[in-house]
């Protein structure tokens, strides 16, 4: 049943199967494993969104172990796509990637209705799970209870359940714990995907939903603090360099659930260098040209994000090498 705001504030009409699917909507979904944030590839010439060098990449992807995968996040360049493009991009994806495979879809805009409306789109073309970012253009003005407020109106709308995006570098917001908790109580909000690396607030976090019906999963954001992460109860993880190391990304968790835990400290040591430089350093285009390296599609970037230097590049090459990752 819609509520009374979503009722007086929706300007387009869904079709009965977005209506049929919301009765779906209360089943958890288990997010144990990596999710790979993918990059959005773009035409060299035409600047549009580049499908044959998607499905390339895709060939490449679904041989490894991910859980799934997570396309419009901050890595996908999704402020500068149009919502068309955005929902084109699930629709697309969707198709390239084996049944089984979870999709979670960044449905996140900077209005509540806006959202509601981006998320039965993306819902409606093949998203398992809808991640929703922080809005954050108003953030002097914007209060913890309207912010609060718009999650729930967005899950009690959603015909997918929704993880909340908590990633303060790009939002300049980062959600109190009690906001999280009021959240957690809500039946159509699964989890929280969290980028900020503190490990104090993420136990505090999990130790305080543990009773929560149904659950909250909570995904690390960076494989900076991955095993950290997992040793605090998180459940998996939406990390940028598993897009050109997902064996070894993977590998972390693999190796705490089987308990070989000096073998899994090696291994994070060995991807913190390479993960800032493809997140904090270099940021997406130092991810797209890792990708390029890495024998994937990265391609350019679209502005106002400009593509990494011949000089950056090498220098962030030059951290894949030193951690024992990449041969130049």
């Amino acid at each position: 049943m819609m509520t009374a705001f979503a009722t007086g504030c929706r300007s387009v009409k869904f079709s009965r199967q977005i209506q049929d699917l919301r009765k779906y909507s209360q089943n958890a979904v288990d997010l144990k494993g990596m999710f790979p944030p993918i990059p959005t590839p773009f035409d060299e010439k035409e600047g549009t969104v580049a499908y044959d060098k998607l499905h390339q990449n895709f060939n490449k992807w679904n041989t490894k172990p991910f859980r799934g995968y997570t396309v419009m996040g901050s890595n996908g360049e999704y402020p500068f796509l149009s919502a068309f493009e955005r929902v084109e991009l699930v629709k697309n994806v969707r198709q390239m990637i084996p049944d089984g495979k979870l999709l979670v879809a960044g449905s996140g805009c900077e209005s509540t209705i806006e959202t509601i409306i981006m998320t039965e789109q993306m819902a409606k073309h093949g998203a398992d799970v809808a991640l929703v970012i922080t809005p954050f253009y108003y953030k002097s003005g914007v209060t913890q209870s309207g912010l609060a407020r718009h999650y729930e109106e967005v899950a009690s709308n959603s015909p997918i359940p929704v993880l909340i995006y908590n990633v303060t570098v790009n939002t300049g917001l980062d959600l109190p714990i009690e906001t999280i908790l009021r959240l957690s109580n809500h039946k159509n909000i699964i989890g929280m995907k969290d980028s900020n690396g503190d490990i104090a607030k993420l136990t505090n976090v999990i130790f305080r939903t543990k009773s929560v019906p149904g659950g909250f999963q909570v995904l690390a954001g960076s494989a900076s603090f991955l095993l950290p992460a997992f040793s605090v109860g998180c459940v998996g993880g939406v990390c940028a360099l598993a897009n050109m190391l997902g064996d070894e990304v993977c590998r972390v968790q693999d190796l705490f659930d089987n308990e070989k835990m000096e073998e899994a400290k090696l291994l994070q040591q060995r991807l913190v260098a390479p993960n800032i430089a493809v997140t904090k350093q270099f940021g997406v285009p130092g991810l797209k040209a890792a990708l390029d390296a890495f024998g994937y599609y990265g391609g350019k970037t679209r502005l106002p994000l400009e593509d990494l230097s011949a000089s950056s590049r090498s220098q962030m090459l030059k951290i894949f090498n030193n951690s024992g990752f990449f041969n130049q």
